[in-house]
């Protein structure tokens, strides 16, 4: 991506500038929330099929993530072949016995208990997509020199936050899955050491019975989580 030869700083003229009445801000800002507040986090999916194209414009979206330094350090791997997805599965489920059989402690446990959740994964089977997000904690320039990525968590969470939106945006549901640890995700995937896997999130369709725990309604209210100085 980079050339150590012509890393230099050029200016554009502000594209694609906004222009809004404080009022059409305001309602563009309801707006977002209205629909961003209607997104569940759903463990029951039906097989109906996603289109390619939609997957890929939501991760084209979160590409467009702002990241350290602009070096972009995320790589997603979105993968709908059934075998590949069973591997997953059964990885997963693995990492995900030894949790609950003790590995997360007692406090980790008892936090989960009000979402439900066990160590058995049918989500990464039936889901029609599953996208691994990795981290790249350096990259390479053109001449094969390696180079720091600079506030890798923090870029990568932003773009992940940008694809789930996305993919709310269009109409899919979505679960955010992290087996620890996820090493066996860069051997399968065949993905360098260079980048850590960090998510592994299901796309799809609910299922016709889906549900969702109640406490995940439970939101935090305004004043807990905004200090305004003025």
């Amino acid at each position: 991506m980079f050339t150590r030869e012509n890393i230099t700083f050029e200016e554009l003229d502000l594209p694609d500038r906004m222009d809004l009445s404080d009022t059409e801000m305001l309602a563009q800002a309801k707006g977002f929330h209205d629909r961003m507040k209607r997104r569940h986090t759903v463990r029951d999916y039906c097989d109906r099929p996603v289109p390619r194209e939609i997957i890929e414009q939501s991760i084209r979206t979160a590409g467009t993530a702002p990241s350290g330094a602009n070096h972009q350090p995320w790589h997603f791997v979105a993968i709908s072949e059934p075998a590949s997805k069973h591997r997953i599965r059964l990885a997963a489920e693995e990492e995900e016995r030894r949790f609950y059989e003790g590995g997360a402690g007692d406090e980790w446990l008892k936090a989960l208990e009000p979402i439900g959740t066990n160590a058995e994964k049918p989500h990464l089977d039936i889901a029609p997509w599953l996208i691994v997000v990795f981290a790249q904690r350096w990259g390479h320039f053109d001449d094969g020199t390696r180079f720091k990525n600079y506030y890798v968590p923090e870029s990568v969470g932003i773009a992940t936050g940008f694809l789930l939106a996305a993919l709310h945006h269009a109409g899919l549901v979505t679960l955010t899955h992290t087996p620890n640890p996820m090493k066996f995700l860069n051997t399968m995937l065949g993905r360098p050491a260079s980048e850590k896997p960090v998510m592994i999130i299901a796309a799809g369709h609910p299922s016709e019975d889906a549900k969702v725990p109640k406490v995940a309604k439970l939101k935090k209210p305004l004043s807990d989580i905004l200090t305004v100085l003025e």
